[in-house]
């Protein structure tokens, strides 16, 4: 188990009215340019998403998700 400390993370808030397939997108462009990975996801009864992402603290030359 690695501890809390190997991590950064970023929290995002998703706009209601965003499509799934949009948020998805939107994730996987991060995953792919920022090397993050979703840890947590809410979803809210408005429809608001609220995501927590994190990547491996050595990785942190990489910029930080624009949502």
């Amino acid at each position: 188990m690695e501890a809390v400390a190997d991590y950064q993370y970023a929290p995002l808030r998703i706009p209601p009215g965003t499509s799934r397939s949009a948020a998805a997108t939107m994730l996987s462009l991060q995953a792919d340019t920022g090397g993050w990975e979703l840890a947590r996801l809410q979803l809210h009864p408005d429809g608001t998403r609220k995501v927590i992402l994190r990547r491996r603290a050595r990785l942190s030359y990489l910029p930080l998700p624009v949502i």
